[in-house]
């Protein structure tokens, strides 16, 4: 079992003690009681057969479930001036411009203008392991096939039901706010780039990444704790990209860890492990090696010998997998998130208030040094195509590609994907060598976004930034220290106890942004930063704009043209279930492979997991919303009766689904598998099987299920 090292032990000590500013000490403002209401849904979607969102790997497709992902919801309500926030986390990769526009129309039905793109912030926590197909823009659907409408269904309809979730529970309520560090979490996974940012900013910073977490605490006024949301930037990569059960990765794990604790005391306690400036953070602690040698990559390149599908980074617990590494890094999140939460010490008070833009960033004209400099169209730099060294990519592509390696075979290719770039595009994106110029291509609908949308929220004396792109660790210090400097400059903050965070990706995305220095390096961030060298700069200017508008009195900046609706045109070439069929003499839910007779499991100790197989149909006929595929269940001796003890989303279950023998046969087989850990009580349980099959012809759909033997957990002496 992992136990913590003498550096771990930071979080549990010098690493928790809060981090305030010094005149935050003292006297702190009243705390203002506000209107709070939080709520979860679930937003799992198909777990069978769809390619995942993050690794852009055509081959990592869902095949079942290690933990169901979740929309949860925190609304605040400011009774005086009679405004509300909706804030969002789902534990999905990033969230789409058609899931916000189309959440809204639903949230529009139900509640008129009360939730509106201005006040409704949606986060994703950055999970590669959900599905794909929630996109609109041709780049992000190419390894999905296009949109996938259980998907992107899910997504809206799980929003829909948090936020309804979250309006229903509306009560009186205080929230507060705790800093601490978590250490051995992160590691930044581009550290060339980084260092070309001026010596004197990183001397700054005691490290490449942001270590600090923030925590907002929420109660009722009768005391009892309601939920919380924290910021801690690292990207959700612990499961890495051969996995194919759905996950909500080291920051969903982090959330479950939460709220079991809490449930005593509040059964509907809710967790929010909310993203930051994560663009260049991984959770894969032990760094990049080479799979040949075991020995450090290529510090430029990320490359072994000059190949660099050969250089991976390990996660804490790669010697047992990667569960573990997601294990230990949504643990070490947590164990702060609780400390911090028995011990926040900043009220937060006064009014609520929002702002969104959406802003052509192909387009944004700016003063930097003195000198007019623009944005570019949207294109993607050759490093892009090398991947990173949590997931690799294909071919011969490397990161720090400036346009000094020659590419004549892709040179040509690429043009067969999207068009050549013009000599403006190439200026305009200089040193980035264009692979693929997909801001100049409409074929056959925009391949990356032009306009986007950047949205500020005020809680009272926190300000949450909420930007549509990957943020790197230095990109995101300047932006929350610009903005912070513009709120404090037009008292909307005060010095004392003003917060500003970073909240990424938020709304809909558009890949990366750099710092101007890490751009040039060309590693994988900046050839993924779309919109050119000035990217950064362009978003600071916008946001600074709205942060300016925040001043009582200021006329409302104008909200823009909005991102355009692609979703009507948006390819769906992922094929649905046909039918769903059993060999002859087989049923549906029958048990393939049972577990053994009499079975005695001995806590801790094994045999574990318990598995079983059954017959099965395919889990996209039902996407089992807020249900589950699987039961571990427990004869209860008072009475007879089976109770549930564990579903598919817990930590120690597994629900694998795969298709069996030819595919026109239709067959398919499901395991579920448990994990006896040591706490687990002794008695009588089963495991126990939930589908449905669609039948040939007719394509009615229809429920099964199955349930192995019983088998006995046993007791262990203490003696």
């Amino acid at each position: 079992m992992w136990k913590w090292s003498e550096n771990s032990r930071k979080i549990g000590l010098r690493a928790l003690q809060d981090i305030i500013h010094p005149s935050a000490s003292g006297s702190s403002p009243t705390q203002t009681t506000y209107s709070i209401g939080l709520g979860k849904y679930d937003c799992t979607g198909p777990v069978g057969g769809v390619p995942m969102m993050g690794y852009a790997q055509t081959n990592q497709t869902t095949h079942g479930i290690h933990q169901r992902l979740y929309a949860r919801a925190f609304i605040i309500h400011d009774t005086v001036t009679d405004k509300r926030l909706a804030l969002v986390n789902m534990d999905v990769a990033m969230l789409g411009a058609g899931v916000k526009r189309y959440a809204l129309l639903k949230l529009r039905d139900l509640y008129g203008d009360l939730y509106t793109d201005e006040n409704l912030l949606l986060l994703g926590t950055h999970s590669h392991s959900g599905p794909a197909g929630f996109l609109q823009y041709v780049l992000y659907q190419i390894t999905s096939l296009g949109l996938v409408e259980q998907t992107f269904n899910a997504m809206v309809n799980a929003i829909v039901g948090a936020v309804a979730r979250a309006h229903a529970s509306l009560q009186p309520g205080t929230i507060s706010v705790g800093f601490g560090h978590v250490y051995n979490a992160s590691i930044n996974r581009s550290p060339s780039a980084y260092l070309n940012n001026p010596h004197s900013e990183r001397a700054m910073y005691e490290s490449n990444v942001d270590t600090l977490m923030t925590l907002l605490r929420f109660d009722s006024t009768s005391g009892t704790p309601l939920g919380l949301i924290n910021f801690f930037a690292v990207h959700g990569t612990s499961m890495n990209n051969t996995n194919e059960l759905v996950s909500g990765d080291n920051k969903g794990y982090a959330a479950y860890l939460m709220e079991k604790e809490m449930a005593a005391k509040n059964p509907h306690f809710l967790a929010g492990f909310m993203n930051s400036n994560l663009g260049d953070v991984s959770p894969n602690i032990n760094g990049p090696k080479c799979l040949d040698t075991g020995l450090p990559c290529d510090l430029i390149t990320s490359t072994c010998n000059g190949r660099n599908e050969l250089c991976i980074a390990r996660g804490p617990g790669w010697e047992i997998g990667d569960f573990e590494s997601t294990r230990i890094i949504g643990e070490r999140q947590y164990l702060v998130a609780s400390h911090l939460f028995q011990s926040t010490n900043i009220s937060v008070h006064g009014s609520l208030d929002f702002r969104l833009k959406y802003v052509d960033m192909s387009s944004v004209s700016l003063q930097v040094d003195n000198r007019t400099v623009t944005t570019c169209k949207a294109a993607m730099g050759y490093s892009f195509a090398a991947g990173t060294t949590d997931g690799v990519g294909a071919f011969n592509f490397v990161q720090g590609d400036n346009g000094t390696i020659n590419h004549p075979f892709w040179n040509v290719v690429k043009r067969f994907v999207t068009r050549n770039p013009s000599q403006e595009q190439k200026e305009c994106h200089y040193p980035k060598p264009i692979l693929l110029d997909t801001g100049e291509d409409n074929s056959p609908y925009a391949w990356q976004p032009a306009i986007v949308d950047i949205q500020i929220v005020k809680i009272g004396n926190v300000v949450v930034l909420g930007v549509p792109a990957e943020f790197t660790t230095m990109a995101g210090r300047r932006c929350t220290n610009a903005i912070k400097k513009t709120l404090l400059r037009d008292n909307v903050l005060n010095a004392a106890d003003g917060i500003v965070l970073l909240a990424g990706p938020a709304n809909s995305y558009s890949s990366y942004v750099t710092t101007l220095e890490e751009y040039q390096t060309q590693r994988y961030e900046g050839a993924s930063t779309i919109f050119g060298p000035h990217s950064l700069s362009a978003y600071i200017s916008q946001l600074n704009a709205l942060a300016a508008s925040l001043v009582p009195g200021t006329p409302i900046i104008e909200k823009g043209e909005p991102i355009p609706d692609l979703i009507p045109k948006a390819i769906r070439l992922q094929p649905g279930v046909l039918y769903d069929a059993v060999p002859i003499g087989k049923t549906f839910g029958q048990v393939k492979n049972d577990v053994p007779d009499d079975l005695k499991v001995f806590p801790g100790r094994g045999p574990s997991p318990i598995k079983a197989v059954f017959w099965a149909g395919h889990p996209r006929n039902d996407l089992m919303t807020e249900g589950t595929y699987m039961a571990v269940e427990r004869l209860q001796e008072s009475d007879g009766r089976w109770v549930l003890y564990r579903c598919d989303n817990d930590w120690d279950t597994r629900f694998r689904w795969y298709a069996t023998g030819a595919t026109i046969l239709g067959w398919s087989l499901a395991t579920l598998e448990w994990d006896v850990g040591a706490a687990v009580e002794p008695g009588i349980y089963r495991l126990v099987y939930y589908g449905f099959h669609k039948q040939f012809g007719s394509g009615k759909i229809t429920p099964h299920q199955g349930t192995s033997k019983n088998f006995t957990v046993m007791a262990i002496s203490s003696s």
